[in-house]
């Protein structure tokens, strides 16, 4: 098997049954702010174009590139859909002509001659665009698992398909938080450092979880060319970005996994696997050149900024018109009051008001009341700061989730009076009925937290209020604070009251003999 780095998440899989282009990406994506790290506009995008399979792991822009696929891969190809709860991805994939779909079952092999192949999907409202996916690939000499930006919780079944000779991960970050935030700068330093922290704890969990010999790095970190942007690009200029780079991880990596391998998986690296022997060649850069790409980044970003502002520009151009105050206020009352009133969990779970100045627009969304309205001098939880030209584009484009747009741009501000609100997010990813309708039946459904688990001198429940990993196999206890280390979500287990955003508490309790007696019972079930 051959796997060839595209950039990003992206790489082009050759097995003996046939090649696999997964998640082609050269951008600029999230309106003209993140770019492939380093640039892999070098490639020879017509030959990988000629694939017999298209993967796209979720509708994330900086996985899902229209353009580019228009331009060199076929409307002919077999596409490989995740099975998702909704078909916004397959609507997107059908608006550019593909029909030859197949449609692949959640966490199910399929044979294709000599190759088999697993796309395993999640379905939480904070999985990317409601679903991020994997995919796995074995052809008898060799065994791979791409899972990209995807964060499953179930590795037993994951692993289940066969032990991968090769992993590759995301291990960069994909947020907003905390550059956009309005907060004073050494708050925005101390928080960056968490963030980038909690991102090699989940990174290594995984790296250390699915145990293959040798893993690479990918899906990020993005280049930001956009003046306004530029200083964001890694670690930031003052310390307060969050995007690990490759050779960055690998040095933690090496700290904290001796007996992995780990490699940089760059634009052009080809990975040639043969039943467990491993050979690592960079086709597009030299060992020179990629080295200057990393230890004199910011020189490299500046030449990549200064002579791609061209691309900058044209996307800039492709917006639409920005809408009067009053004629935008009229459409976003039209589409979202309706399904605020759908939200009842979601509603609850924001808890206030929310303001908007979009341009000359101040609007307010009174959750509670599942209104949209003129900003009146309300006390808000939330407020954002957007630019009217991007809104335009959205309502123009009828955008149903404002992350895969607005908010992964960077292109806005936001402050906030408290924690972090899951359901706010998760109502600007879910712009239309049959996301808000999934959305509110998965909330309902996450109800049921009866079995409950020993951690240390504690029994709490066995499923994290979150997303629902086993927190006997993810939970770890330091000071009374439970710590989940899927997402670094914590708890008091005092309180059972959430640290890491509003709602979600957690059923816990100090253990006396017969609990941990129970607890046993249950965790050997």
């Amino acid at each position: 098997m051959r796997i060839t780095g595209l950039g990003h998440a992206g790489m082009f899989i050759e097995t003996k049954g046939g090649s696999i282009i997964c998640d082609p990406v050269i951008g600029p994506s999230f309106y003209g702010s993140w770019f492939p790290f380093p640039d892999n506009r070098g490639l020879d995008w017509e030959r990988f174009g000629k694939a017999d399979f298209l993967y796209i792991s979720h509708r994330h822009r900086d996985h899902f590139d229209p353009a580019l696929l228009r331009r060199y891969v076929s409307t002919d190809i077999r596409v490989l859909l995740p099975e998702y709860p909704t078909d916004d991805l397959e609507k997107d994939i059908r608006a550019l002509g593909y029909e030859n779909i197949v449609y692949t079952q959640a966490g199910v092999p399929i044979d294709f001659g000599d190759v088999t192949i697993m796309v395993t999907p999640l379905r939480a409202p904070s999985d990317g665009p409601i679903g991020d996916s994997s995919l796995s690939v074995d052809d008898g000499t060799a065994s791979i698992l791409n899972q990209n930006d995807s964060h499953p919780l179930d590795l037993e079944k994951l692993l289940s398909f066969s032990k991968p000779d090769a992993y590759f991960t995301q291990v960069s970050g994909a947020i907003w938080w905390p550059m956009v935030y309005d907060l004073p700068q050494d708050a925005k330093q101390n928080f960056a450092k968490l963030k980038r922290d909690a991102q090699n704890k989940r990174a290594m969990y995984y790296v250390e979880k699915v145990d293959a010999e040798h893993v690479f790095p990918m899906a990020g970190p993005p280049m930001f060319l956009r003046e306004e942007l530029f200083r964001f690009n890694g670690w930031g200029e003052q310390d307060d970005a969050i995007f690990t780079d490759q050779r960055q991880f690998l040095r933690h990596m090496a700290e904290h996994r001796p007996e992995q391998k780990g490699y940089e998986f760059l634009p052009g690296t080809q990975v040639d696997i043969d039943h467990g022997e491993v050979v690592v060649t960079q086709t597009l850069y030299t060992e020179a050149e990629i080295d200057r790409v990393f230890d004199d980044k910011w020189d490299y970003l500046a030449e990549q900024r200064d002579t791609r502002q061209a691309e900058i520009q044209s996307e800039e151009a492709s917006r639409a018109e920005v809408l009067p105050p009053a004629e935008m206020l009229a459409i976003i009352k039209e589409w979202w009051e309706p399904l605020l009133k759908k939200s009842r969990t979601i509603r609850l779970g924001v808890g206030g008001n929310v303001r908007f100045r979009i341009g000359e627009l101040d609007m307010v969304v009174d959750f509670p009341k599942a209104k949209v309205r003129e900003y009146a001098g309300e006390e808000c939880i939330y407020w954002y700061t957007i630019p009217a030209d991007l809104v335009s584009t959205n309502i123009r484009d009828r955008e149903i989730d404002w992350s895969n747009s607005i908010f992964l741009s960077m292109q806005f501000e936001v402050g906030r009076s408290g924690k972090f609100n899951e359901f706010l997010t998760t109502f600007l990813k879910c712009l239309s009925a049959d996301r808000i309708e999934y959305v509110e039946n998965w909330y309902s459904e996450q109800t049921d937290q009866t079995e409950d688990v020993q951690l240390g001198g504690w029994v709490v429940q066995r499923r994290c209020p979150h997303l629902r990993a086993d927190l006997s196999k993810t939970g770890r206890i330091e000071d009374g604070v439970l710590t989940c280390s899927m997402h670094d979500w914590k708890w008091d287990l005092a309180s059972g009251k959430c640290l890491s955003t509003q709602g979600h508490p957690i059923r816990s309790a100090v253990a006396d003999s017969g609990d941990l007696e129970q607890a046993a019972i249950i965790a050997g079930s």
